[in-house]
């Protein structure tokens, strides 16, 4: 009756999320298991302190904090899937910085962008 939910590395409010490509790991399988995780939690307004959310790496969290994370992957995701319906290859993705906006609070999204591109696109 703790209303707590463990994520593991799949959510963390230090870093972009690591994306497994080696053992089959997706950008659409960390989407699905971020959906997941809010389908475990409760919002505050619904409950006495909601679920609280515990990151695989930074601050205790909530719901909202997941559904922030939640979209932010799914945005970099969506632009990137853009770029390769443009043609763009993995440099010129590198290059357009899809992660911009996000690197201040994540750090760097190279690594990041170069595993959702090669999920993407099927290449390891």
């Amino acid at each position: 009756r703790s209303d707590v939910v463990m994520t593991g590395d799949i959510f963390m409010t230090t870093s972009y999320p690591i994306i497994d490509l080696q053992n089959g790991g997706s950008i659409n399988g960390v989407i699905d298991a971020l959906n997941f995780i809010l389908d475990l939690t409760i919002p505050a307004e619904k409950q006495e302190g909601g679920t609280m959310v515990i990151p695989g790496h930074g601050r205790l969290c909530d719901e909202a904090d997941v559904v922030e994370y939640r979209d932010m992957v799914t945005i970099i995701r969506d632009r990137i899937q853009d770029m390769i319906k443009k043609g763009q290859t993995l440099e010129q993705v590198k290059a357009a910085k899809p992660t911009r906006d996000y690197d201040p609070l994540y750090g760097s999204g190279d690594t990041f962008v170069e595993a959702v591109y090669k999920s993407l696109t099927g290449k390891k």
